[in-house]
């Protein structure tokens, strides 16, 4: 690739802002991926051409916001308020309506869900990685694919999630951790919840409406995305392509967490099986429902991936 060149999607994150009904749906997407382990609402954003808007509005968060306050039009125009109030609604709705959804989808169709998920993050990982400038690509990548494959067989024998009462600290700590993961497009924040064992109590909290809990992880986002925002346009500035081919891999490596047939040993340790020998173990295996989902998931982020900049402004 040469180095004047821009790829395609990258060139859609400098383009005008979709339409409200495309801000909501896109938000929509991202809410149910922040539900999922294993699946980033930052991926969402990047391969819709929202990612630039997205980390850039947030990270002009600070102290220089208090200089437009006296207008509210010079405050809107600064922090892209409606870009955010319609993302936002999309977002708040997916994550209700699909905390309540993923409960039950989990409960009976299992494999089904972790099919549809895989396929789509590993399309993620061919629409991303295919704009990686080569052959630097490569080493990056397998730095991170090692590492979600570390942090996968972290996950696998870290025992059971965390149950009962969760301490205030975990909860606020464990925001912060998962909107900062909430912003790469690769890292899953539900995916690191469910290392630090708030996954459980998390999602609960959300299908319940425990406004105890809810608060306190709250607080900690909001103290997680005013600060790593920063961060991660300074990283995106100074070793963009580094970043992003490393986050590439870890998303390659982390999707194994996804595969459709998994138990639990008496420990909690996860264990990945064939669709047959799940089907003794566990149960129902749903072999071909799986296979369509996985790739009506890969069909999905790749048709999301190939919208045109017109069609994202017309949405």
């Amino acid at each position: 690739m040469m180095a004047h060149d821009t790829p395609a999607t990258e060139q859609r994150q400098q383009g005008a802002q979709p339409k409200p009904v495309g801000l909501i749906w896109r938000g929509l997407l991202m809410g149910l991926a922040e539900v999922v382990p294993g699946v980033s609402g930052g991926t969402i954003a990047f391969v819709t051409g929202i990612y630039g808007n997205l980390v850039g509005g947030l990270a002009k968060f600070g102290p220089a916001s208090f200089r437009h306050l006296s207008s509210w039009r010079a405050f809107s125009d600064y922090h892209q308020v409606p870009f955010f109030l319609w993302l936002g609604v999309g977002m708040l709705g997916g994550v209700v309506v699909f905390a309540r959804l993923m409960t039950w989808l989990l409960e009976l169709y299992e494999p089904v869900v972790w099919a549809f998920f895989s396929g789509l993050i590993l399309m993620s990982v061919w629409v991303i990685g295919r704009e990686r400038a080569r052959p630097a690509f490569w080493g990056w990548a397998v730095i991170g694919l090692v590492a979600g494959l570390a942090m996968v067989l972290l996950l696998d024998t870290g025992g059971s999630p965390a149950q009962g009462k969760v301490a205030g600290w975990m909860l606020f700590c464990g925001g912060a951790i998962a909107i900062s993961a909430w912003l790469l497009p690769a890292v899953s924040g539900s995916f690191l919840l469910l290392v630090l064992g708030l996954y459980v109590p998390v999602v609960t909290a959300i299908a319940e409406f425990d406004f105890g809990v809810l608060i306190l992880f709250a607080a900690g986002c909001a103290v997680g995305v005013l600060l790593f925002s920063r961060v991660l346009v300074w990283l995106l500035e100074v070793a963009r392509e580094p970043v992003l081919s490393v986050l590439v891999g870890f998303m390659a490596g982390a999707s194994l967490r996804l595969w459709p047939w998994q138990s639990q040993t008496e420990l909690g340790a996860t264990q990945y099986l064939w669709a047959t020998t799940y089907a003794q173990e566990v149960g129902a295996a749903f072999a071909l429902q799986a296979v369509v989902a996985a790739m009506a998931g890969a069909g999905l982020m790749y048709l999301i991936s190939r919208q045109t900049p017109e069609e994202k402004h017309t949405s």
